[in-house]
């Protein structure tokens, strides 16, 4: 079983919901990311998805577009993020990350370096959001291969034609997201969900994880309740700007008051099912 595979099959057997947090790759420096990413799981994080910074995300809203941004500011690069799963790796070896962005920096790395270098560093999955099931041979497929889960999105406009298609090569988990638009921009009724999670369910054995939307410790409870797993973004991201001085840089507490809010978050998902 892979990382990904054995966690939710945990979870599974304790009644819990999965805690997913995203983080982008490098934000507010590469040092002070390093800092978070090596205090995640203690915060709760069941799994971990990094963001691969890019110039041009079109999927994110002001919040992770601003952590990329700053995040290349400070010279991260893909190298450098595959570097900084490695390092985590030293000292964990059991949380699942996923690597979550666009497919221009990997297809710049070259697809079967980027995967072999993935691979060695530790990475478990992919969540690539412009590269939609037709291409498949292009990076879905090779992924899976080389033992990387490739984790593809479903929204509340991929009807049931259209379901079969998405599923097809999606492996690790089924990323929901719960809005039309933007990460950050509004949120879904939990019925709503509930009903999409269900058709979802219908159609694959796979875990479904809610994301999009997600910013409180009482949206991510009431969603544990009728997914598999919740994941919140641009509120990390956003506690993470919140914590920065005038000049961009990390204010003294920073790790600490952003992995309370993560713990915060967890807590709250994992004690949803009473």
């Amino acid at each position: 079983m892979s990382r990904i595979e054995r966690r939710f099959a945990t979870l599974k057997e304790e009644n819990r919901a999965a805690f997913v947090s995203f983080v982008m790759a490098g934000d507010p420096t590469p040092t002070t990311f390093g800092k978070l990413l090596k205090g995640l799981p203690d915060a709760g994080v069941d799994v971990i998805e990094i963001g691969m910074p890019f110039t041009d995300p079109m999927a994110d809203g002001p919040a992770i577009q601003l952590a990329g941004q700053r995040a290349i500011a400070a010279g991260q690069t893909l190298k450098k993020t595959l570097d900084a799963v490695a390092t985590f790796r030293k000292g964990d070896d059991e949380t699942p990350i996923v690597l979550m962005g666009y497919y221009n920096p990997i297809f710049n790395h070259g697809v079967e370096a980027f995967l072999r270098d993935a691979k060695e560093a530790g990475v478990d999955g992919l969540i690539v959001v412009d590269l939609p099931p037709e291409e498949d041979g292009e990076l879905c497929i090779p992924a899976r291969e080389a033992g990387i889960d490739f984790i593809r999105l479903a929204t509340p406009t991929t009807d049931d034609a259209r379901l079969p298609t998405v599923l097809k090569n999606t492996s690790g988990f089924v990323y929901y997201v719960s809005i039309t638009g933007i990460t950050g921009a509004g949120s879904a009724t939990t019925e709503a969900v509930e009903s999409a999670v269900r058709r979802i369910k219908d159609k694959t054995d796979l875990p479904v994880v809610v994301g999009f939307g997600v910013k409180t410790p009482e949206q991510g409870a009431a969603l544990a309740g009728v997914a598999d797993g919740v994941v919140v973004g641009s509120a990390i991201v956003d506690t993470i700007a919140g914590r920065l001085d005038k000049k961009g840089g990390p204010k003294v507490g920073l790790v600490k008051n952003v992995t309370a809010f993560v713990k915060s978050l967890a807590e709250a998902v994992h004690s949803a099912r009473g």
